[in-house]
């Protein structure tokens, strides 16, 4: 049977993941929109919409996500009556009614399997594993320099330099840290570099680890850019041409000497461990480390705070968030999957009702 796992695209905001996201819907199983923004809220609010085992909590939210502008359900192209009568009539969990979303986007390709894509998700690991408990995860990783240097020419990008260099120190740190506790055959990790430089050789090896065939339209991301990518995103312009190097080391010419300076005495190691070179710029001075300690410690005690709440926020849970959409997610959840179904329709086994909270199922 193949893969049904959903499968989210992270990394340092400019690292090149819509690139990554055009590569995978390109293919011919998988689909990956633009980037949304109710996931994480709606997990952040879970608490408000109630019981998800009640279709009246369901519609609720139904009705908040794909009619609120904020979380970009109309770039979907998806019927909003259609979408929610699918939360309604599904699993009574916030996992299954996210995933249903997606996987209606899916459907609008005739693709069997969904993905996601947010830079800022890497931040987020441990919240999409509790929705998908069977989620894969593709990490593409930059030079933080070339990063660095976009972000600020981004007009949207409202943070300072040394917001920015946190932003991916904290990426990177994610993939040597939290990223080896995963659940096995859950994360794979790409470089951008590596990626434009030969995208047939690291996609194989990308398709290999989704359980996917490799399809060579997938080198050509430029063919689905006009369908995957919101046209008033004119950052985002060159996903629409080849798949080319010329902006990697383009640092050199986009950062003033300070800010490489910075860069390389905050992120050497890290920029060395995954071997990029050093410039040999003279170390930053004190002033500019002091304020990227105060921007670092200021977003730890950030990420801190919001852990510390959602722990709260589990303890009032009134069912769980798991999905119950893919065959993993059924088998986790103790309900029969496609190939169980098959086997107990000849044996009419089929259970009369799927498990309760007090069954012992956790999300």
């Amino acid at each position: 049977m193949q893969s049904d796992r959903p499968v989210f695209v992270i990394g340092c905001p400019r690292s090149g993941t819509t690139m990554l996201q055009l590569m995978l819907h390109a293919h011919p199983r998988i689909a990956v929109p633009p980037e949304t923004r109710f996931m994480i809220s709606a997990y952040q609010r879970r608490l408000h919409f109630g019981d998800f085992t009640a279709p009246v909590c369901r519609r609720e939210f139904a009705e908040w996500l794909v009619g609120r502008r904020q979380s970009r359900f109309h770039v979907l192209g998806l019927d909003a009556a259609e979408v929610t009568r699918e939360i309604v009539d599904g699993p009574g969990t916030l996992g299954s009614a996210l995933g249903i979303v997606l996987r209606a986007y899916a459907a609008r390709f005739g693709k069997p399997r969904w993905g996601d894509k947010r830079p800022s998700y890497f931040q987020n690991v441990d919240v999409l594993l509790r929705l998908f408990p069977d989620a894969q995860f593709v990490h593409l990783i930059r030079d933080g320099r070339d990063c660095v240097a976009s972000l600020k020419e981004m007009p949207w990008h409202t943070g300072t330099v040394h917001s920015s260099v946190s932003v991916w120190a904290e990426a990177v740190d994610f993939s040597r840290g939290r990223a080896p506790r995963l659940p096995a055959g859950s994360y794979h990790e790409l470089r951008y570099e590596d990626l434009t430089r030969d995208p047939e050789t690291q996609l194989r090896g990308l398709c290999a680890f989704l359980g996917e065939d490799f399809d060579p339209v997938m080198c050509e991301p430029k063919r689905v850019a006009g369908i995957a990518v919101p046209g008033h995103k004119t950052w985002h312009a060159r996903t629409h041409g080849e798949v080319t190097t010329a902006r990697s080391g383009s640092w050199r010419d986009r950062l003033e000497p300070w800010e490489v300076s910075l860069c390389e005495s905050v992120l050497g190691d890290r920029l060395e461990g995954l071997g990029y070179e050093l410039s040999g710029a003279a170390k930053a001075s004190r002033t500019q480390l002091l304020a990227y300690e105060r921007t670092a410690t200021m977003r730890r005690l950030a990420r801190t705070k919001r852990a510390a709440l959602d722990r709260l926020v589990r303890l009032r849970e009134p069912n769980p968030v798991a999905a119950r959409l893919t065959s993993a997610q059924l088998r986790l959840a103790g309900l029969p999957g496609p190939e169980d179904e098959r086997v107990l329709a000849g044996r009419g086994a089929f259970p009369s009702s799927p498990p309760s909270p007090e069954d012992g199922l956790t999300g």
